[in-house]
């Protein structure tokens, strides 16, 4: 386990996420993206999809630690910057670096998404400082290498000395399901502090919980192979080899499986293929390519 030093102080969440208008729009966008990211988010207090994009946006930032800077701008009180950049709709969001724009998106996205993109944005700034972040990604490294155990003591090192670390919560919860006690990472889980439970990393960590109760439960793989090669038509044993298949690893051909579970039938068990293919999509990174190929073939399927 790391021996953890001294946490260097953070910029207070107040410096990082502010209120922009037209009139400050240079100095709280274009100056301050000299020296780190900055995120503007273009909307209204009438919108709806903003009141969702809104917090979750806001959590991302203040996970990052000061690494990336979030403007909000109201476009009904400041219509000037809005219309250069050609702002159609609402809520939309672009990054800027070194004064210029260098990503964006339109209309809400979920969790998992968002903290991507932030996380993109982020990685564009110079490195954060040393401290609780090195600590972290020293943890993930040990996790990466099969050092599960050394992995969960340094992460709970980490929540000693920041109780609302999400990052550190997250990384416990998958040592411990790496170290097959489920049950203490249901636990640990269930003990994250309020105020980061709806983080995108937690939510991605309960989803990894739920599925490693499904997969304490999962049939014989073979078996259940057969089953459907009978009997086509057997939904429920179709649905039950997807959940063997990722429960032996295999999370792409269990994508796979759901996907023509869906095809054959969107409706069956209220919707049970599309639930489950959320499920293994929230608890992978967003950018991975199982999760990024299923999306596609899912919305192809829903809109064909």
């Amino acid at each position: 386990m790391l021996e953890l030093g001294t946490t260097p102080s953070e910029p207070a969440a107040a410096d990082m996420i502010v209120d922009g208008t037209d009139a400050t729009f240079m100095q709280d966008v274009i100056e301050a993206s000299q020296t780190v990211p900055v995120i503007v988010d273009f909307w209204a207090p009438w919108c709806g999809p903003c009141k969702t994009l809104g917090p979750a946006i806001e959590a991302a930032v203040t996970a990052a630690g000061g690494r990336v800077k979030l403007v909000k701008i109201d476009v009904d009180a400041n219509p000037g910057y809005a219309g250069q950049l050609r702002v159609q709709s609402i809520p939309t969001v672009f990054a800027f670096h070194q004064g210029q724009p260098v990503d964006g998106f339109q209309g809400a996205l979920p969790p998992s998404e968002i903290q991507a993109f932030v996380d993109k944005i982020a990685a564009m700034g110079p490195e954060a400082d040393n401290g609780l972040a090195d600590a972290i990604e020293a943890a993930e490294q040990m996790l990466t290498d099969g050092e599960a155990a050394d992995a969960a003591e340094t992460f709970a090192a980490i929540l000693q000395e920041d109780p609302a670390n999400a990052a550190a919560y997250a990384g416990l919860v998958r040592s411990y399901l790496a170290l097959d006690d489920v049950d203490q990472a249901e636990a640990v889980l269930n003990g994250a502090p309020a105020e980061i439970s709806t983080d995108a990393l937690l939510e991605a960590a309960h989803a990894q919980v739920t599925l490693a109760r499904e997969a304490q439960n999962a049939g014989p793989l073979a078996e259940l192979a057969a089953s459907v090669d009978a009997n086509p038509d057997d939904h429920q044993a179709r649905f039950d080899l997807a959940v063997a298949q990722h429960a032996g690893g295999d999370a792409e051909t269990a994508v796979a499986t759901l996907l023509e579970l869906f095809r054959r039938d969107r409706e069956w068990n209220d919707g049970a293929a599309r639930a489950q293919l959320f499920k293994i999509f929230d608890a992978l990174a967003a950018n991975d390519p199982v999760v990024l190929n299923g999306r596609r073939k899912l919305s192809s399927l829903i809109f064909a």
